[in-house]
């Protein structure tokens, strides 16, 4: 048996809440992951950004994302390189939870899993990744095809 992140409550096969934000709590997301993930992949960039920020990603395109932020007015994005995706940084607290990619008009997401609240280590199948040499249109190619589709703010 699995216990749901944000709730710590039998999910019997159901659905994994799984809660994350910065450190000051002024991002703050819940990620939709049916049916619960027997491991989660968090994939360490080896981009100077990620590995600077300790930038470990997960994401799963048939779940759905919801991100709440306090205060707009403290979270920068940050793009860099082909500069295709957004990095959301808290300028309160510095850390970076949630990067978003538009893709023909559509918004795409992954979640850093060092953000995660309540999720077992255990969970998480930790590898390293390298975009290094990936041409754009084979980037946003992986990132339509890989990353969580459902995204709302609030």
């Amino acid at each position: 048996m699995t216990y749901a992140c944000a709730l710590n409550t039998p999910t019997n096969g159901h659905a994994m809440l799984i809660a994350g934000s910065c450190h000051c709590g002024n991002i703050t997301f819940t990620l939709d992951w049916a049916p619960d993930p027997e491991a989660i992949p968090a994939r360490a960039c080896t981009c100077t950004f990620c590995s600077k920020h300790g930038g470990v990603w997960t994401s799963y395109p048939a779940g759905s994302l919801h991100v709440k932020v306090k205060d707009p007015a403290q979270v920068s994005r940050y793009a860099f390189g082909t500069e295709t995706a957004d990095f959301h940084v808290c300028k309160q607290c510095g850390v970076v939870p949630l990067v978003t990619s538009v893709i023909d008009e559509k918004l795409y997401a992954v979640v850093n899993v060092n953000t995660f609240e309540n999720v077992a280590p255990s969970l998480l199948q930790r590898s390293p990744s390298t975009v290094d040499g990936e041409r754009t249109h084979d980037r946003l190619a992986r990132r339509k095809r890989n990353w969580i589709a459902d995204v709302t703010f609030a």
